[in-house]
Protein backbone atom coordinates (compact mmCIF):
# COMPACT_ATOMS: atom_id res chain seq x y z
CA UNK A 1 0.00 0.00 0.00
CA UNK A 2 1.61 3.12 -1.13
CA UNK A 3 0.35 6.02 1.25
CA UNK A 4 2.06 8.79 3.38
CA UNK A 5 0.79 8.79 6.94
CA UNK A 6 1.11 11.36 9.60
CA UNK A 7 0.32 10.56 13.58
CA UNK A 8 1.04 11.99 16.58
CA UNK A 9 1.71 10.77 20.00
CA UNK A 10 3.74 7.78 18.35
CA UNK A 11 5.71 6.41 20.75
CA UNK A 12 3.72 4.03 22.60
CA UNK A 13 0.41 2.92 23.20
CA UNK A 14 -2.33 3.02 20.61
CA UNK A 15 0.16 5.44 18.57
CA UNK A 16 3.13 3.03 18.27
CA UNK A 17 0.56 0.23 17.58
CA UNK A 18 -1.26 2.27 14.59
CA UNK A 19 1.88 3.10 13.28
CA UNK A 20 2.97 -0.81 13.40
CA UNK A 21 -0.23 -1.66 11.22
CA UNK A 22 -0.01 1.09 8.68
CA UNK A 23 3.59 0.34 8.29
CA UNK A 24 3.05 -3.47 7.74
CA UNK A 25 0.35 -2.33 5.11
CA UNK A 26 3.36 -0.86 3.46
CA UNK A 27 2.63 2.92 4.34
CA UNK A 28 5.52 6.00 5.03
CA UNK A 29 5.10 7.59 8.49
CA UNK A 30 5.73 10.45 10.09
CA UNK A 31 5.71 10.26 13.86
CA UNK A 32 5.76 12.38 16.26
CA UNK A 33 6.18 12.38 20.07
CA UNK A 34 8.17 14.04 22.67
CA UNK A 35 10.79 10.91 23.55
CA UNK A 36 13.21 10.64 20.48
CA UNK A 37 14.62 6.94 21.83
CA UNK A 38 11.40 5.79 21.88
CA UNK A 39 10.50 6.81 18.38
CA UNK A 40 13.80 5.50 17.55
CA UNK A 41 12.96 2.44 19.00
CA UNK A 42 9.66 1.84 17.31
CA UNK A 43 11.06 2.87 13.66
CA UNK A 44 13.89 0.66 14.03
CA UNK A 45 11.31 -2.15 14.16
CA UNK A 46 9.07 -1.39 11.40
CA UNK A 47 9.41 -2.91 7.94
CA UNK A 48 11.42 0.04 6.01
CA UNK A 49 12.57 1.67 8.83
CA UNK A 50 14.84 3.53 6.38
CA UNK A 51 11.38 5.14 4.50
CA UNK A 52 10.13 6.41 8.31
CA UNK A 53 10.67 9.86 9.54
CA UNK A 54 10.72 10.78 13.71
CA UNK A 55 9.86 14.07 14.58
CA UNK A 56 10.20 15.03 18.02
CA UNK A 57 7.92 17.60 19.72
CA UNK A 58 5.46 18.52 22.60
CA UNK A 59 2.30 19.10 20.67
CA UNK A 60 1.39 21.64 22.79
CA UNK A 61 4.07 23.94 20.92
CA UNK A 62 1.47 24.57 17.83
CA UNK A 63 4.42 26.65 15.63
CA UNK A 64 6.92 23.70 16.16
CA UNK A 65 4.11 20.92 15.30
CA UNK A 66 2.93 23.02 11.99
CA UNK A 67 6.23 23.01 11.07
CA UNK A 68 7.06 19.56 11.25
CA UNK A 69 3.91 18.16 10.56
CA UNK A 70 4.60 20.55 6.81
CA UNK A 71 8.04 19.09 6.71
CA UNK A 72 7.01 15.63 6.40
CA UNK A 73 4.39 16.61 3.70
CA UNK A 74 7.14 18.18 1.65
CA UNK A 75 9.46 15.77 2.19
CA UNK A 76 7.01 12.76 1.13
CA UNK A 77 4.97 14.55 -1.55
CA UNK A 78 1.46 15.14 0.57
CA UNK A 79 0.21 13.28 3.44
CA UNK A 80 -2.78 10.98 2.84
CA UNK A 81 -3.62 10.49 6.06
CA UNK A 82 -2.99 12.71 9.30
CA UNK A 83 -3.79 11.06 12.42
CA UNK A 84 -4.24 13.69 15.64
CA UNK A 85 -4.17 10.95 18.10
CA UNK A 86 -1.91 12.38 21.48
CA UNK A 87 -3.75 12.58 24.42
CA UNK A 88 -3.88 13.03 28.11
CA UNK A 89 -5.77 10.68 30.76
CA UNK A 90 -6.06 11.76 34.31
CA UNK A 91 -7.79 12.44 37.43
CA UNK A 92 -8.95 16.05 37.39
CA UNK A 93 -11.57 17.21 40.29
CA UNK A 94 -12.95 21.27 39.97
CA UNK A 95 -13.15 21.52 43.65
CA UNK A 96 -8.80 21.04 43.84
CA UNK A 97 -7.49 24.68 43.10
CA UNK A 98 -4.12 22.39 41.45
CA UNK A 99 -6.49 20.42 39.34
CA UNK A 100 -7.28 23.32 37.21
CA UNK A 101 -4.26 23.92 35.60
CA UNK A 102 -4.12 19.99 34.71
CA UNK A 103 -7.72 20.26 33.04
CA UNK A 104 -5.79 23.20 30.98
CA UNK A 105 -3.01 21.44 30.02
CA UNK A 106 -5.65 18.19 29.27
CA UNK A 107 -7.26 20.82 26.89
CA UNK A 108 -4.20 22.10 25.22
CA UNK A 109 -3.39 18.38 24.58
CA UNK A 110 -6.69 16.71 23.75
CA UNK A 111 -8.19 19.09 21.80
CA UNK A 112 -6.41 22.23 20.51
CA UNK A 113 -3.36 20.14 19.73
CA UNK A 114 -5.68 18.20 17.83
CA UNK A 115 -6.75 21.78 15.64
CA UNK A 116 -3.08 22.45 15.80
CA UNK A 117 -2.49 18.79 13.70
CA UNK A 118 -5.37 19.26 11.01
CA UNK A 119 -4.30 23.14 10.35
CA UNK A 120 -0.63 21.94 9.03
CA UNK A 121 -2.19 19.49 6.61
CA UNK A 122 -5.66 21.81 5.33
CA UNK A 123 -4.01 23.81 2.99
CA UNK A 124 -1.97 21.52 1.24
CA UNK A 125 -5.16 18.85 1.18
CA UNK A 126 -7.50 21.63 0.08
CA UNK A 127 -5.02 21.97 -2.73
CA UNK A 128 -4.98 18.24 -4.24
CA UNK A 129 -9.07 18.13 -3.27
CA UNK A 130 -8.56 14.90 -1.18
CA UNK A 131 -6.79 14.00 2.29
CA UNK A 132 -7.89 12.03 5.24
CA UNK A 133 -7.76 14.10 9.08
CA UNK A 134 -8.63 11.73 11.61
CA UNK A 135 -9.24 12.48 15.65
CA UNK A 136 -8.96 9.85 17.70
CA UNK A 137 -11.91 10.67 20.14
CA UNK A 138 -13.31 8.01 23.40
CA UNK A 139 -16.43 6.67 24.27
CA UNK A 140 -15.14 8.57 27.83
CA UNK A 141 -16.85 11.24 25.59
CA UNK A 142 -20.48 9.97 25.19
CA UNK A 143 -21.09 10.63 28.67
CA UNK A 144 -19.28 12.92 31.89
CA UNK A 145 -17.98 10.04 34.24
CA UNK A 146 -17.06 11.60 38.15
CA UNK A 147 -13.40 12.00 38.70
CA UNK A 148 -12.80 12.75 34.88
CA UNK A 149 -13.82 16.08 34.47
CA UNK A 150 -11.31 17.02 31.97
CA UNK A 151 -11.08 13.85 29.65
CA UNK A 152 -14.70 13.21 29.28
CA UNK A 153 -14.97 16.99 28.24
CA UNK A 154 -12.16 16.89 25.81
CA UNK A 155 -13.06 14.32 24.01
CA UNK A 156 -16.55 15.03 24.05
CA UNK A 157 -15.24 18.60 22.20
CA UNK A 158 -13.07 16.28 20.04
CA UNK A 159 -16.10 14.59 18.68
CA UNK A 160 -18.48 17.50 18.29
CA UNK A 161 -15.15 19.42 16.81
CA UNK A 162 -14.38 16.74 14.10
CA UNK A 163 -18.51 16.56 13.43
CA UNK A 164 -18.29 20.20 12.59
CA UNK A 165 -14.81 20.20 11.01
CA UNK A 166 -16.16 17.16 8.21
CA UNK A 167 -19.21 18.80 7.35
CA UNK A 168 -17.23 21.76 6.50
CA UNK A 169 -14.46 20.01 4.70
CA UNK A 170 -16.48 17.72 2.67
CA UNK A 171 -16.80 20.18 -0.19
CA UNK A 172 -13.06 20.67 -0.82
CA UNK A 173 -12.57 16.40 -0.96
CA UNK A 174 -11.35 15.98 2.34
CA UNK A 175 -12.41 13.75 4.39
CA UNK A 176 -12.74 13.69 8.51
CA UNK A 177 -13.14 10.78 10.16
CA UNK A 178 -13.15 10.19 14.17
CA UNK A 179 -12.08 7.24 15.62
CA UNK A 180 -13.32 6.31 19.51
CA UNK A 181 -11.65 3.80 21.68
CA UNK A 182 -13.30 1.59 24.16
CA UNK A 183 -11.05 0.13 26.86
CA UNK A 184 -7.46 -0.71 25.26
CA UNK A 185 -4.79 -1.54 27.44
CA UNK A 186 -1.99 0.90 27.55
CA UNK A 187 -0.12 3.03 29.91
CA UNK A 188 -2.84 5.42 30.11
CA UNK A 189 -5.21 2.59 31.32
CA UNK A 190 -3.23 0.46 33.72
CA UNK A 191 -3.59 2.73 36.50
CA UNK A 192 -7.87 2.76 36.21
CA UNK A 193 -9.33 1.01 39.58
CA UNK A 194 -12.56 0.49 37.81
CA UNK A 195 -13.59 -2.72 35.35
CA UNK A 196 -13.04 -2.54 31.94
CA UNK A 197 -15.53 -4.59 30.12
CA UNK A 198 -14.38 -5.48 26.30
CA UNK A 199 -10.77 -4.77 27.05
CA UNK A 200 -8.77 -4.66 23.50
CA UNK A 201 -4.78 -4.68 22.99
CA UNK A 202 -3.33 -1.69 21.39
CA UNK A 203 -2.18 -3.99 18.51
CA UNK A 204 -6.29 -5.30 18.32
CA UNK A 205 -7.25 -1.98 18.09
CA UNK A 206 -5.12 -0.64 15.73
CA UNK A 207 -6.36 -3.31 12.88
CA UNK A 208 -9.81 -2.53 13.18
CA UNK A 209 -9.28 1.37 13.66
CA UNK A 210 -7.14 1.45 10.08
CA UNK A 211 -9.66 -0.93 8.76
CA UNK A 212 -12.30 2.05 9.39
CA UNK A 213 -9.84 4.59 8.67
CA UNK A 214 -9.19 2.89 4.97
CA UNK A 215 -12.98 2.34 4.92
CA UNK A 216 -13.44 6.12 5.44
CA UNK A 217 -16.32 5.70 8.41
CA UNK A 218 -17.02 8.65 9.41
CA UNK A 219 -17.31 7.59 12.93
CA UNK A 220 -16.48 4.40 14.47
CA UNK A 221 -15.80 2.52 18.07
CA UNK A 222 -13.45 0.61 18.81
CA UNK A 223 -14.19 -2.53 19.83
CA UNK A 224 -17.83 -2.43 18.13
CA UNK A 225 -19.09 -3.74 21.43
CA UNK A 226 -18.30 -0.74 23.12
CA UNK A 227 -20.53 1.33 20.14
CA UNK A 228 -23.88 -0.48 21.85
CA UNK A 229 -22.39 0.46 25.63
CA UNK A 230 -21.87 4.29 24.22
CA UNK A 231 -25.39 4.14 22.56
CA UNK A 232 -27.10 2.55 26.18
CA UNK A 233 -25.23 5.29 27.96
CA UNK A 234 -26.27 8.28 25.67
CA UNK A 235 -30.20 7.48 26.27
CA UNK A 236 -29.86 6.47 29.71
CA UNK A 237 -32.05 9.11 32.04
CA UNK A 238 -30.01 10.95 34.42
CA UNK A 239 -32.11 9.73 37.50
CA UNK A 240 -30.84 6.08 36.56
CA UNK A 241 -26.99 7.41 35.19
CA UNK A 242 -26.32 9.66 38.15
CA UNK A 243 -27.33 6.03 40.60
CA UNK A 244 -25.49 3.86 38.21
CA UNK A 245 -21.50 5.76 38.20
CA UNK A 246 -22.00 7.68 41.39
CA UNK A 247 -20.57 5.49 43.25
CA UNK A 248 -17.81 3.91 40.61
CA UNK A 249 -14.16 4.27 41.37
CA UNK A 250 -12.28 7.21 40.02
CA UNK A 251 -9.06 7.75 37.80
CA UNK A 252 -6.23 8.65 40.32
CA UNK A 253 -5.79 12.39 40.85
CA UNK A 254 -2.08 13.22 40.60
CA UNK A 255 0.35 15.98 39.28
CA UNK A 256 2.30 13.60 36.88
CA UNK A 257 0.38 13.85 33.55
CA UNK A 258 0.10 10.63 31.80
CA UNK A 259 0.60 11.42 27.86
CA UNK A 260 0.18 9.41 25.05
Amino acid sequence: MSMNVFITGASSGIGAALAREFARRGATLGLMARRKENLEELIATLPNPERHHAYVCDVTDRDALIACAREFDKVVGGTDIAIANAGISVGVKTQYYEDLEVMEKVYKTNVFAMASTFHAFIEPMMERKRGTLVGIGSVAGIRGMPGTDAYCSSKSAVITYCESLRVEMKKHGIDVLTVSPGFVKTPLTDVNPYPMPFLVTADEFAQAAVRNILAKKTYSTVPWQMGFVSKLLRVLPNCVFDKVFGKRKQKPRNNEINRA
